[in-house]
């Protein structure tokens, strides 16, 4: 396996990150736990939760199964902070008073005395970027963590906050965790352009569209009993599943039966493969999920289809809105 350069921390990383957003929810510890496993064991050193995954569940989880099995240190370990964690004003945010605490209960949920790389969830609206990147130097001056990210901002907020850093001499963002997909390209137009130019390392969030890119779903209103449209009661993840998408998806999976292999492992390779990423952030809520993805770790998508890829959705544009958990991106879906 080739393993990959987290941004430009000298940090190697593989090319893919396991997500844990399932665990301490429709994945038990148990199962969790042989997900891990199975992911170090294939040669995955970087694994990424969040605070608000299951309520602190899933980073509970991770802390757990690295502490009992002493593989912290072989272990890239990514967090994120910004979302609700409690019920009173200053449980969330990106504020100093919220990230330094959300930092102490993370540290004690994972069970350990750094976070390699802590992110910021979602743009601060609310107050100057110069507020949370403060306050993420201090934490790593205190040696709490490593390096910072970002998730899901705007191209133009990723080069505020890169200027701040270098005006102040703060420490600067080496990561993007932007939603991308083959149905959902619009990064391509700005972020990426951003991210090379300035050697940003790109983690991409639902890299098969979930789980439309696998061929999970057939229709837009009829849910598999346990597919993530159907367990979240969210309009938001609804509105992505949209007629266009369907019908990318099953193009993709013809193309894969063509091809020998499924089509999310089809789609993965794609994303794996596309100029500035790094790692997608896959996701699985069981062993064969992850199964199927390893599959792929030591292939290389082919060029001759890459323009394939291209006519299905033109690059740049979207035919499903991976970017509605935000207000901000404004650019519109293809039907």
């Amino acid at each position: 396996m080739e393993y990959r350069m987290l941004g430009r921390s000298g940090v190697l990383v593989s090319p893919l990150c396991l997500g844990a957003m399932n665990f301490g929810g429709p994945t038990n510890e148990e199962d969790s736990f042989a997900i891990m496993q199975k992911a170090v064991d294939g040669g995955i050193n970087f694994f990424d939760t969040a605070n608000v995954y299951n309520n602190g569940e899933s980073e509970r989880i991770v802390g757990k199964f690295l502490k009992e099995n002493n593989l912290r240190d072989r272990i890239i370990l990514a967090t994120k902070v910004n979302g609700q964690m409690g019920d009173f004003p200053n449980d969330a945010g990106a504020s100093r008073y919220h990230i330094v605490k959300a930092c102490e209960d993370s540290l004690r949920r994972l069970q350990t005395d750094h976070i390699d790389l802590y992110q910021l969830h979602r743009p601060p609206l609310t107050h100057p970027q110069e507020e949370t990147l403060r306050a993420f130097d201090d934490l790593i001056h205190a040696g709490k963590v490593r390096y910072i990210g970002c998730s899901t901002h705007p191209a133009w907020m990723v080069m505020e906050a890169l200027s701040i850093s270098e005006r102040y001499g703060l420490n600067r963002y080496i990561s993007e965790q932007p939603p991308y997909n083959l149905l959902d390209r619009r990064i391509e137009n700005e972020l990426v352009p951003l991210c090379q130019k300035y050697s940003l390392a790109i983690l991409p969030w639902s890299p098969l569209a979930m789980g439309i890119l696998a061929g999970r779903y057939v229709e837009t209103d009829n849910y598999p009993e346990d597919s993530r449209a159907r367990r979240w009661d969210s309009s938001a993840v609804k509105a992505r599943i949209t007629q266009r998408g369907l019908e990318v998806g099953r193009a993709v999976s013809a193309m894969a039966q063509e091809r020998g292999c499924t089509a999310s492992q089809l789609s993965l390779l794609w994303i794996k493969d596309q100029p500035a990423i790094t790692a997608p952030i896959i996701g699985p809520r069981t062993i064969a999920h992850l199964e199927d993805a390893l599959g792929i770790l030591d292939k290389t998508f082919e060029d001759a289809d890459r323009s394939l890829f291209d006519k299905l959705v033109h690059p740049g544009t979207a035919v499903a809105d991976f970017h509605n958990s935000n207000d901000w991106m404004k650019a519109r879906i293809l039907s």
